[in-house]
């Protein structure tokens, strides 16, 4: 029986259990701070005029996410003086990012980002840094704290979540700064973050977790070095032994995946806001309308899984993510139509959504048990570096090309993806008939 036939066959009873409320709720908590980086933040950075090659460099926030894998062995095997003795390992450390994610949204509120750049753009990596840990502990609490055959009603539950808070983020927040300010609509999501404070103080600690380094012996240094091995040089060690070769090919194919998304994402709100919509109209539609249909698309993802199996899914995913990049072009062509704008973010919210649950099923597969925050990280990590990297870049090339060249661009950077799908399917085809 496979991970989740046996959710198949059971319905929807499984998303009432405790463990999966906990990391819908939990995943609004992740999922709430990335666009308050990302493409809220650009709206406001281009309605305050400021330029889009500098408007682009922001997607380099994303590099927080990409690089965490360096202290997830500390979030992993660290414990916090009476915080953790009280709460636990993983609760303490949600804990203290929640909090710090409130003060850090209320600080960059509070900062203007057309009289104080410097400081806004530091305070924006403060909200990246303490989201991408956050984002750390609750892969690690998501795959503890539920057997193996509910991990892909968990991955489900937690897009949910996700995509719940994202439209908080964008939505909410385009509204609220239309009828007010900024300022105030920032103010508000700060707020929002509570959901996840609260959350964390009701919920149960994983009885399911990675084992804490035996006891370290030898002087400060010896200690320094064993500690070294066990927590960050071990977790990688595990995944080469375990897949060797392939096992390049399955993080080649996690780099790849997102690169044309990230491309695109960067310049969406911009573009929007150049080609005539207004922030009621992007709320309504590119983000309220198209939250729903990337509910719907994980929920398709979630059940083609089962009845597919990942070989095919993962090429469907790539193809589908790319294709639909280019529906922003007729965009370009026939400016601002909000029945144009709806069906682009049909199909692209669509796409999103059922590669978004694909990807999660297809990285925990990999996760050894023992390791489960530093390896999910590197695979998380991964997956965002590359996309994040030449989405740093979109601004410069969205100038030098024009829009509509930019979008076949962005739909063009994510061939290799689909190629590298093609090459993980026949593996994974392979290892199911083993």
């Amino acid at each position: 029986m496979t991970p989740t036939e046996d959710h198949s066959r059971s319905g929807w009873r499984y998303y009432l259990q405790r463990p999966v409320l906990v990391i819908f709720f939990l995943g609004f908590s992740g999922g709430l701070p990335f666009p308050l980086v990302y493409s809220t933040l650009t709206y406001w950075l281009a309605e305050a005029d400021i330029v889009r090659s500098t408007i682009s460099t922001f997607a380099w926030l994303g590099f927080a996410y990409s690089f965490k894998l360096f202290w997830s062995p500390l979030v992993d095997w660290g414990k916090f003086p009476i915080l953790s003795n009280v709460l636990g390992r993983r609760r303490s450390w949600l804990l203290v990012c929640q909090v710090a994610l409130l003060a850090s949204l209320v600080l960059l509120a509070n900062t203007d980002p057309s009289s104080d750049m410097v400081m806004f753009a530091l305070i924006a990596v403060m909200v990246a840094f303490f989201s991408a840990t956050q984002d750390i502990v609750i892969d690690a609490y998501r795959i503890e704290s539920a057997e193996v055959r509910l991990q892909g009603v968990m991955a489900a539950a937690y897009q949910y979540g996700y995509r719940v808070a994202v439209i908080v983020a964008t939505a909410g927040a385009l509204f609220i700064a239309e009828a007010t300010s900024w300022s105030t609509a920032y103010q508000v999501m700060a707020i929002c973050m509570t959901v996840g404070v609260l959350t964390t103080l009701l919920c149960n600690e994983p009885t399911t977790q990675g084992a804490l380094p035996e006891q370290l012996t030898g002087s400060w240094s010896e200690k320094t070095q064993q500690w070294i091995y066990v927590a960050m040089v071990q977790p990688f060690v595990d995944f080469v032994q375990r897949y060797g070769k392939s096992g390049f090919l399955c993080l080649a194919f996690i780099g790849s995946f997102y690169i044309s998304d990230r491309v695109l994402g960067i310049m969406a709100m911009p573009f929007y806001e150049d080609i005539g919509f207004t922030k009621p109209q992007v709320a309504t539609i590119a983000k309220f309308y198209g939250l729903w249909i990337s509910i719907l698309g994980a929920a398709v993802g979630a059940v083609a899984v089962v009845k597919y199996g990942l070989a095919r899914c993962v090429v469907v995913a790539s193809v589908l993510i790319v294709s639909t990049n280019l529906f922003f072009v007729l965009i370009a062509l026939s400016g601002a139509q909000l029945a144009l704008l709806t069906l682009t973010i049909s199909f692209d919210n669509l796409a999103l959504g059922f590669g978004s649950t694909v990807m999660i099923a297809y990285m925990s597969s990999l996760v050894n048990a023992k390791f489960t925050a530093t390896q999910y990280a590197l695979f998380s990590s991964i997956n965002t570096f590359f996309g994040k990297l030449l989405a740093g870049f979109s601004g410069d090339v969205q100038l030098a090309l024009g829009w509509i060249n930019f979008f076949f661009y962005a739909a063009a950077t994510g061939i290799p993806a689909v190629i590298l799908a093609l090459l993980v399917a026949r593996q994974l085809s392979k290892e199911s008939q083993a």
